[in-house]
């Protein structure tokens, strides 16, 4: 009787678990490389103060007119649009990858802000907004009152 021996597939054939598992991958978690074109993602930077947070988003190419912010609750949330106003009609292009129509973006702030004095300003691509930190949420030194004897 002869030895058995074990069958293994020929090299760079995918066995049905890789198969179903790179199937699933690719269809449900999106690349770094895709996440970097979805319309509505926007970089932000946020840090806080001991007064403010400070919030900033690359907006290249936005005009302030057409930038929306609202702060409900805790929720900042940023809506704008960019246009192209130069689109070429003839000729096919080489690459577009300048994205141009609306985009939105919600953040959850760490803290309730003062929306009624929030400042924003946009300066080379760049908004930067400072909302002041509502006043139950400022920090509060305590201190400690010695015994009385």
């Amino acid at each position: 009787m002869s030895d058995l021996m074990r069958w293994e597939p020929a090299r760079g054939m995918l066995s049905l678990r890789d198969a179903m598992d790179r199937l699933l991958a690719d269809s449900f978690v999106p690349s770094l490389g895709a996440l970097g074109n979805l319309p509505d993602t926007l970089a932000v930077d946020m840090y806080q103060t001991d007064d403010d947070i400070i919030v900033k988003m690359a907006l290249p190419g936005v005009k302030a007119d057409d930038v929306d912010i609202n702060v409900t609750g805790t929720t900042l949330t940023v809506r704008g649009e960019t246009r192209d106003d130069d689109e070429v009609h003839e000729g096919n292009y080489y690459r577009r990858e300048q994205r141009y129509g609306s985009f939105s973006r919600s953040i959850e702030l760490p803290v309730m802000v003062n929306s009624g004095k929030a400042e924003a300003e946009i300066e080379d691509g760049i908004l930067r907004l400072t909302l002041p930190k509502a006043e139950e949420a400022k920090p509060r030194q305590i201190t400690i009152k010695k015994p009385t004897k």
